[in-house]
């Protein structure tokens, strides 16, 4: 995939939501390592830790780019985490819905620019959810 996509939540074809979880994190640094501990500590509980580090990693990438390009002074973000038989969906949520994620090609001397693109290398697809305030970035890690 290349870019986002704009893909409704998940259906009945996604058979039944067998844990959830979402949380909201307040917009400072130490949130981002707080959300991807979490996500790949309750992804091996629930019984799938060959997914904990890829869904640590995006939860990690996509907490970074709501922190820095998505949140809103005293305005929180939200991580969620939803398994079915089938995947793992991740949202993170942020109150800026103006502005919508693009991949892009960081040169080598910039430090960000890479998160977007390691998304697309490591879920199953993403995409963009916009909500009446703010919006949703997800991806899906499908089970095989």
């Amino acid at each position: 995939m290349t870019a986002a996509q704009e893909v409704p939540a998940p259906g009945p074809e996604f058979g039944a939501v067998l844990q959830v979880d979402s949380l909201d994190y307040t917009p400072v640094a130490g949130s981002v390592s707080l959300a991807r501990c979490r996500a790949g500590r309750l992804v091996g509980e629930w019984g799938r830790p060959e997914l904990s580090w890829s869904a640590a990693l995006l939860v990690s990438e996509l907490a970074t780019n709501a922190l820095l390009h998505g949140c809103l002074r005293d305005r929180f973000f939200r991580v969620r985490l939803a398994l079915t038989a089938t995947m793992l969906r991740i949202e993170v949520t942020d109150p800026r819905g103006e502005r919508l994620p693009t991949p892009r090609a960081a040169t080598d001397e910039e430090c960000f620019g890479r998160g977007l693109l390691i998304v697309e290398q490591v879920a199953d697809r993403w995409g963009v959810e916009p909500r009446t305030v703010g919006k949703t970035v997800w991806c899906e890690l499908w089970t095989r």
